[in-house]
């Protein structure tokens, strides 16, 4: 029955999740992945079903074994409706995936500004989080990024919410310094914009 919750789940088929928790499922039962149903659901970008899990009670701060919980995975995978459901629900945004990153940087990685924006707008995540590579969201985005319109967007984004320019990486290698080394001049100039603004302001 706890299987057939998780299966279920990452199918889509409320229906039949919602008459297993009526016959008594614990609905934070996890698999051999450790994956709890509202998780499984999570993996299939299923959003009614994570939505009626959540309704229903489920604990979306639950990591499974590969350290991924709801807010992780729906914000690395661009999956902004159940992100919106998990920050709705109060989704603690300081929790970290297995390269100790909260949610922003794998979104700012993979130039996914809705889910960025939202992340900023709409919750108390940490701009300036830095993870075990020792890279902000920032730095992510930069780095990891392609330095077209949509990482464009994600650094403007950061900048503007207030993340720290300054932090570089393990060898104290700078998000502008980053961007002109490979090239992207548009990021370059959003970077140098922003530090000009804010030593004006300083």
């Amino acid at each position: 029955m706890d299987d057939q919750l998780i299966i279920n789940a990452a199918n889509g088929n409320t229906e039949i999740v919602l008459s297993l928790l009526q016959n008594g499922v614990n609905i934070n039962t996890t698999d051999q992945f450790g994956r709890t149903a509202v998780l499984a659901a999570t993996y299939n970008n299923q959003v009614d079903t994570v939505r009626v899990l959540i309704e229903h009670g489920a604990d979306i701060n639950s990591r499974d074994n590969n350290l991924e919980n709801v807010l992780l995975h729906a914000g690395a995978s661009g999956y902004l409706e159940i992100v919106k459901l998990a920050i709705a629900a109060g989704a603690d945004t300081k929790l970290t995936n297995r390269f100790g990153g909260v949610a922003i940087i794998p979104a700012s990685e993979r130039g996914h500004v809705e889910v960025v924006r939202e992340l900023l707008n709409h919750s108390d995540i940490d701009v300036n989080h830095i993870n075990h590579l020792h890279w902000t969201a920032l730095l992510e985005a930069v780095i990891l990024g392609n330095g077209g319109e949509k990482h464009q967007e994600i650094v403007q984004l950061l900048v503007d919410y207030g993340a720290d320019l300054n932090i570089g990486d393990r060898d104290g290698i700078t998000p502008l310094q980053h961007a002109k080394k490979l090239g992207f001049h548009e990021i370059e100039s959003i970077l140098k914009d922003a530090e000009s603004e804010r030593s004006c302001n300083a």
